[in-house]
């Protein structure tokens, strides 16, 4: 196992758990959190060894929530998001849950301290956003995604920037996906393949109750703008259930979950989904889905559990199972990681060509084991949370991860117990 070390960043909100964010950009990282007061923070440091800067940025008073916008309440899907543009100017957004858009720009490049809250992006469709992600595209321009309207209801938006104006502009003249009024998409991030290709995999949803889930659905883009299913049928914008490509038909009450859906890559460059549904038992399985170009989809059941993850209801649930990306390992094998709070966690090793389990191995972090444990002594049932860093261009690095201890997601509601500060802290291998 990797030696790490680790530094104090400071102090960190415990009472309840949201994703915080940590970025490198050159010599040079970037943290966003919510300090012990649930107020939005900013950190930098020189690399390696430099000490860290914090800057607390001002936001807007939201009449809704009763509170400003730099103060985030319980709800586990305000995560924070950053990113840097061409020019340097840091770029931030997250505490968003239906919630009139939050969104700051440095006036100085890579000045943490020159963050202002800035009142909008376009000025439409910005009232009632969430999901927040920046990511850029081939030519490193600077994009922004989220969903306009609420769960059971919204569309999927796209935005561009303009380094020259700093000025945003619809990357699309419509949205991506849409809901039509009666449900949402659930989508992960558009993600480039070796292919060339941006894929991008999403389940729609009748209603607020996570239980209402259905149609695993497909699409993929050499530009973002222009989409079209696996056999290369163009598609018509936006994309609606009954325009799009289906991959598994799964009902509402099928198993099908928004937190387990991921998109990866065989050896020969080919786009793998896996995803979470029931089987006809109704025990919860994992599933591996791969198109043949002709229009058909290749699927086969990884797991063989007898447990059922029986989640319904509204607000933040926790992760009872947990699939990665398939992992192309060479020689014609695919890996994928699991973890389950019935069965434990392991490693799949898969014949790509058959999608089939061979073997079973154990589960090994890069993180030690020793950093998975609780030891600040905020209260018994608080967890863990590790979150990696990325590159300003989005590039995967494994050197730098974000550590702190908080109780763990509660349905965005307050827990009974109080709790001080946790220690915010980045371990490094």
């Amino acid at each position: 196992m990797p030696c790490l070390t680790s530094v104090a960043v400071g102090s960190a909100c415990a009472d309840f758990t949201v994703l915080f964010c940590l970025m490198n950009h050159g010599n040079q990282q970037f943290a966003a959190w919510y300090d012990e007061n649930h107020r939005l923070t900013v950190g930098s440091r020189d690399l390696p060894n430099g000490a860290w800067a914090h800057f607390q940025p001002e936001g807007f008073w939201i009449a809704e929530r009763d509170r400003p916008s730099h103060i985030t309440d319980y709800d586990s899907h305000n995560y924070l998001t950053m990113a840097i543009d061409s020019d340097g100017f840091i770029h931030l957004a997250g505490n968003m849950h239906v919630d009139p858009i939050i969104y700051f720009r440095s006036h100085k490049p890579l000045d943490i301290t020159s963050l202002c809250c800035i009142p909008n992006m376009t000025g439409e469709r910005e009232n009632r956003t969430t999901y927040p992600v920046f990511f850029k595209d081939n030519q490193g321009q600077l994009l922004f995604r989220y969903r306009d309207g609420c769960s059971g209801n919204g569309d999927d938006i796209y935005n561009l920037y303009h380094p020259q104006t700093q000025q945003w502009t619809r990357l699309l003249d419509t949205p991506l996906l849409n809901g039509e009024g009666e449900r949402n998409g659930y989508a992960r991030p558009p993600i480039q393949g070796p292919d060339g290709y941006w894929h991008m995999v999403w389940m729609w949803r009748e209603s607020p109750h996570c239980e209402t889930n259905n149609n695993l659905s497909y699409a993929r883009s050499r530009d973002l703008i222009h989409w079209e299913k696996s056999d290369g049928t163009p598609l018509a914008l936006p994309v609606s259930r009954s325009r799009g490509e289906i991959v598994d038909d799964a009902d509402v009450g099928g198993g099908l979950i928004n937190m387990v859906q991921e998109v990866g890559f065989d050896n020969q460059g080919r786009a793998v989904l896996i995803f979470h549904r029931y089987d006809v038992h109704g025990h919860s399985q994992a599933y591996l889905a791969r198109p043949d170009g002709r229009g058909n989809w290749q699927k086969v059941q990884l797991s063989q559990w007898t447990f059922r993850w029986g989640f319904s209801g509204g607000g933040s649930i926790t992760p009872d199972v947990t699939l990665s990306a398939p992992r192309a390992v060479g020689n014609g094998l695919l890996e994928v990681e699991w973890t389950s709070l019935w069965a434990g966690k392991g490693v799949w090793v898969i014949d790509e060509q058959q999608l089939c389990v061979l073997a079973s191995k154990p589960f090994e972090s890069f993180i030690a084991q020793e950093s998975w444990q609780p030891r600040q002594q905020i209260h018994p049932n608080a967890e863990v949370q590790i979150v990696a860093a990325f590159n300003s261009d989005y590039s995967p690095q494994t050197r730098y991860w974000l550590r702190w201890e908080a109780l763990p997601i509660f349905r965005d509601v307050p827990h009974d117990v109080a709790t001080g500060a946790t220690l915010l802290e980045v371990i490094e291998l």
